[in-house]
């Protein structure tokens, strides 16, 4: 089994010392229900719109008091679980982009809780959380262009030993690692602070582990609890 092996660096313990997440490693097999994710999606956009989970604003606000305390600001760039909501609660419903980014955004939406989904094949050491010295690398695009930013001292990012692979701890990913339905070992991290139910987070993964299991039946999956504490 290919699988992930993230890190949560003691700094980053400090700042969030509730912290957990699920670490979700995948070796895939080929895709036989490309429907499921779509179809999840919109599952997922209705259980919003009614206003699913209760605990959502509770779970959502304590992320942007944890951005907060590491100087991003969450009205501008908010964790990537009330970016979602946020899109689905102004137009009703969200536009399918691949099958399995459709399923974890599924997830995430019906739980109210970040969901990164990586190409594991194109990272080169293991994942690993940290508070940045601004010095690392990141690389997205600017104006379509491939472009290489800096992320800012100080701020919490994902990274492995090339650079950042998420900026603002779950805000927005970079290229390189971009996850797509033809990738063969894929690694995703539900996380999820104090707010959110723990029996919830594990539903979450199930939630996801099951759909890809019906998805590309023959696929294998490993999972791990991860914490600051």
């Amino acid at each position: 089994m290919f699988s992930a092996h993230p890190s949560i660096s003691p700094d980053v313990a400090r700042l969030a010392p509730g912290f957990r997440a699920l670490s979700i490693s995948v070796s895939a097999a080929p895709l036989v229900n490309v429907s499921l994710g779509e179809e999840a999606l919109r599952i997922a956009c209705e259980e919003v719109l009614n206003g699913q989970p209760v605990w959502a604003e509770a779970h959502l606000n304590a992320w942007s008091e944890t951005f907060r305390a590491f100087g991003a600001k969450p009205k501008r760039t908010p964790c990537s679980a009330e970016a979602l909501r946020k899109r689905v609660l102004r137009d009703g419903f969200m536009t399918a982009l691949d099958p399995v980014v459709d399923l974890y955004n599924a997830v995430s939406l019906r739980y109210a809780v970040p969901v990164g989904g990586e190409n594991l094949d194109a990272y080169r050491g293991a994942p690993r959380l940290i508070i940045s010295d601004g010095s690392e690398s990141f690389d997205t695009l600017k104006d379509g262009i491939p472009f290489m930013e800096k992320p800012d001292a100080g701020e919490v990012v994902w990274c492995d030993d090339l650079g950042v692979t998420c900026r603002r701890w779950n805000w927005r990913q970079g290229i390189r690692t971009r996850l797509n339905s033809s990738d063969k070992h894929m690694w995703f991290i539900l996380e999820s602070l104090p707010e959110m139910p723990i029996e919830a987070l594990h539903d979450a993964g199930q939630m996801l582990t099951d759909g890809l299991e019906v998805m590309m039946p023959g696929m294998r999956s490993e999972i791990k609890l991860i914490s600051t504490f």
